[in-house]
């Protein structure tokens, strides 16, 4: 629990400023930008503007930790908001010097650790794949024109569990595709994720810029992803 004075002197500040508990409403529904938290998660307001996501009873406990702040403090080796036997400083934040049980800084910690991969960031990005020949079955193929063309796979992460739409749009606005997928668990991928193959082609090139983008909607939380842009509605012959 070394700190430095200037650390002391910031902590302070912070203890007083957030003794009494924050009433900003649940970050687990609606679209509340890049802080927005997937289902079942919430603020952990440890602060005002303490948006890392935990489960309810964390933030439960979190609050009742500030209101009881000032009850735990005494004077001592750490100036006036040294902790009492048996508690420790949160550490929620840099200058978090609430007094909590060992077990609850640890999951602060634990909880800091996973911030971003519990919000919904609905990040989105494009992947091409090509349609192979079929096999007749009799050592031949069936080919076509088009069986080497690249096409469109939307992918995405980092999106609540459950629906999300996607759509290919050309910059006009105008609709070219448009399709849903259900977000689930991958291994390597934070929150919901997926990979869509839209069976449109890519037609980007050298002297082809981009006139289209592709967009993912969070159903649940009502979350757009950023646009990214793409080539599409190239003539195949």
């Amino acid at each position: 629990m070394k700190r430095t004075l200037l650390g002391l002197a910031v902590a302070a500040v912070a203890g007083l400023s957030i003794i009494v508990p924050a009433t900003s409403a649940s970050a687990a529904t609606g679209d509340f930008g890049p802080d927005t938290c997937q289902e079942s998660y919430v603020w952990r307001e440890a602060r005002p503007a303490d948006h890392v996501c935990v489960s309810p009873a964390t933030r439960s406990q979190t609050w009742a930790d500030n209101g009881a702040a000032a009850g735990r403090w005494t004077s001592g080796a750490f100036g006036s908001h040294t902790c009492v036997t048996g508690y420790v400083w949160r550490e929620a934040f840099s200058g978090d010097d609430v007094c909590v049980v060992p077990s609850v800084r640890s999951q602060a910690a634990a909880d800091n650790a996973q911030a971003a991969n519990r919000k919904v960031s609905a990040r989105l990005w494009i992947n091409r794949y090509t349609v192979p020949p079929t096999d007749n079955g009799d050592g031949t193929s069936t080919s076509t024109s088009v069986d080497d063309i690249p096409r469109i796979k939307i992918s995405g992460d980092h999106y609540n569990f459950g629906q999300v739409r996607l759509y290919l749009r050309y910059n006009t606005g105008r609709l070219l595709w448009s399709g849903t997928v259900n977000a689930t668990a991958h291994s390597g991928y934070a929150g919901g994720s997926f990979g869509k193959k839209t069976g449109v082609f890519d037609c980007s090139g050298t002297g082809k810029p981009a006139n289209g983008y592709a967009r993912a909607y969070d159903v649940l939380s009502g979350r757009w992803s950023a646009r990214v842009p793409v080539r599409i509605g190239c003539a195949v012959l």
